[in-house]
Order: C-alpha cells, then structure tokens, then sequence
C-alpha cells in the first residue's frame, strides 16, 4: 500500500487541471514510494487527552466516561470533531517519530495517551458501539448512534473502502492515512490510496480517463480530470485486472473521493466509450477496519 508504483495484471482465471489533483497521480508515476523520511516537528508536546478522568465501572457495566459521552455527544459539532481529529493525528505522528528516534519513555507516553484519546473519542466509541448493537440486533440503539455519528462526523459514516462495478468493470479502493508524510500542525495531511480495477466483462476495456470528486472535511469540494492513471492508458483484457496506487494530500484531518474512469472495448473500431463509477470512500485519519482488498 505504501509504494505508489504498484502495478500489476493478474489472471482471475488463474487463481490534471488542478494542482492537488496533478500530485494526486503524477506520484504514482514517478515510481516514488509513498513512505519517505520528512522531519516532523516535535515543539507541540500533548501531554493528555483525558476528558473524563473517572473511569469508574458501574454494576450495570458502563463506565462513567461512556455515560458522559453518551450525554455530551448530542452537543458536538463538525469543528470540535475537527480539532479532535487533528489532535488524534499529531499524537500518532509524534508517537511515530519518537520510536524513530529511540525516544523510548516518550514513544510510550505517547503510546498511552493515543490510547487514552481512542478510549474517549466519541466518534470511535460511536463507532464501537453502533457495531456491537447491529450484531446483538438491537437495531433500534444502533440507528441512534449512527444518527449522533452523522451530527458529529458526517464523513466518519463512509468506509475507507469502497467497491462497485459497472458493466462487469469491478472498481475496488482502500485508503490509509500515511502519518509520516502529514505534519497536522501546519495543516497537511497525506493519504494513499490503492485501487484494483478487475474487467469481469467478456470484452477487452481501455481505461481512457479519470475525474476524481474530492471533498474535505469542511464541504469544500474539487474536481480534477486527467488522462488515464500513473500516466498509463491500460488495457484490460477479459477476466484480468490493472492495480495501482496514488496518492491525495487534504488540509483537513478527513474527506471523501469519489469518482469515475472513462473507458471504451477495444475489440470494436470506434466503439463509444462508457463510464465506470469509483464509489464513494473515506479518506481520514482515525480509519476504520475495513479489510484490505
């Protein structure tokens, strides 16, 4: 996931008009590891995240924190989820680059405060707890909660992954946050993201074009349009599949992309071409468990 030169044709049978969008693939051509050593300024310590110091277990198995989130949640907004999230970025950065150093005491400070924060994030408990109500099927608790997740974090609703097919083109993405190439004190955030395109038709596709809609954290929106992918126009025979990653820089801690490939047959002279959706995925710095494709 980390490499954005990553290319592959498999056999199933067998077993830019912006600048954000220009970085987003020309990356990936530059057959550049997305992983790269950036120093990462330490001045900003965090030294707690604590928002409820009690933890105390009450006989029904609740703990104290998880009542005040419970009460507190309703009363949280977009930006506070903002701040939080920015919070939860620098805190993993600073962890990283600590444990690069060998800075053991403070890797481990680090280690538990981020534990702390994810123990009183109010999304990720949402999340937890949306999850385990859906499989005990107490449905109607796990629509309430995913009704406090999308007041206080609409994006934190979508999955990190996404998979749709069109006309038997199977488009499948996963996104990561990559912490070592984010600094979240000056506003910057990278995400990689890998997609397989899997042609299940029975005819050969050309991947002509790409638009990609993105969207951050504060609803602003870009869209950016550009020939082929990783500067390639693959070909797609039957039954095969075209891999690659890429990349997105954000100035806030979580978005969205969505989009769609331009494609046309190749076994037809002036075939019409046709467009094969890219569905909707989080890009965000908490992730989430999808499982890698």
């Amino acid at each position: 996931m980390h490499s954005l030169s990553l290319r592959v044709f498999t056999d199933i049978g067998a077993g830019a008009s912006s600048k954000r969008g220009a970085c987003a693939e020309a990356i990936g051509s530059r057959r550049q590891p997305v992983v790269g050593s950036r120093d990462v300024p330490r001045s900003c310590r965090i030294v707690s995240c604590s928002s409820s110091p009690e933890r105390n277990v009450s006989s029904g198995g609740e703990s104290q924190s998880s009542r005040s989130r419970q009460s507190s949640v309703s009363s949280s907004n977009p930006r506070s989820f903002l701040s939080r999230n920015q919070t939860y970025a620098l805190l993993k950065q600073q962890m990283e680059v600590a444990a690069k150093d060998e800075d053991y005491e403070e890797a481990a400070r680090l280690r538990d405060s981020l534990k702390l924060f994810e123990e009183e994030e109010p999304v990720l408990q949402l999340r937890r707890l949306m999850k385990e109500a859906v499989a005990e099927e107490r449905f109607e608790d796990a629509a309430k909660y995913r009704n406090e997740l999308k007041d206080i974090a609409p994006h934190s609703l979508l999955r990190c992954s996404s998979d749709a097919t069109t006309s038997g083109v199977r488009v499948q993405v996963k996104s990561v946050y990559i912490e070592n190439r984010s600094q979240p004190t000056k506003g910057q955030y990278f995400f990689a993201y890998r997609i397989r395109i899997t042609n299940n038709s029975d005819r050969p596709v050309q991947l002509l074009r790409r638009h990609w809609i993105i969207t951050d954290a504060n609803g602003r929106t870009e869209n950016v349009w550009g020939t082929g992918v990783i500067g390639e126009q693959p070909v797609i025979l039957p039954r095969t599949g075209f891999e690659y990653s890429s990349a997105c820089p954000l100035t806030t801690p979580s978005g969205r992309m969505e989009g769609e490939f331009e494609m046309k047959h190749v076994d037809r002279v002036k075939a019409p071409t046709f467009n094969v959706a890219i569905a909707p995925f989080s890009l965000s710095t908490l992730g989430d468990d999808s499982d890698a494709f």
